[in-house]
């Protein structure tokens, strides 16, 4: 019996998702102020702003509360294209997102996933040239939205 859990233990941990890499950007504005500069940042970048959730309005409108939160999805399909020709399941990952966000603490952050974490188990080499360019991007338009 001991061995069928461990088995079975060992065959779950395997279909489990790794934990993505994180990363974060302190903002010095509020929420929607960071995602105005953020989507500023994109459109001036050449990429286009596909969408832009309130969940925090989310939360209100069923009652709920949630801290200040918004998510920017953008992307440009010059960078992305040559993701999906790579592996067309790059597609559930794109196009990018960028969550700005109040902690606990009152600290407005921006963070967005590290695109060599968001492709890994993909036929992505880690070293691909778009991914370096979704890094730079990355850190060029937080850096540009936090005000840095």
């Amino acid at each position: 019996m001991k061995n069928i859990l461990i088995a079975g233990a060992i065959a779950l941990s395997s279909t489990l998702p790794a934990q993505a890499e994180l990363l974060s950007v302190p903002s010095n504005k509020s929420v929607a102020q960071t995602v105005d500069a953020l989507a500023a940042a994109v459109e001036n970048a050449g990429a286009k702003v596909f969408a832009r959730v309130d969940h925090a309005g989310g939360a209100a409108k069923v009652g709920a509360e949630l801290s200040d939160a918004e998510l920017l999805i953008f992307g440009n399909p010059k960078i992305g294209t040559p993701a999906m020709q790579a592996d067309i399941k790059a597609g559930l990952f794109l196009p990018l997102k960028v969550l700005a966000y109040e902690d606990a603490q009152g600290q407005v952050l921006l963070t967005y996933e590290d695109p060599a974490q968001m492709f890994a188990g993909l036929d992505i080499a880690e070293d691909a040239a778009f991914i370096a360019t979704m890094r730079g991007a990355l850190a060029k338009l937080t850096a540009a939205a936090a005000g840095e």
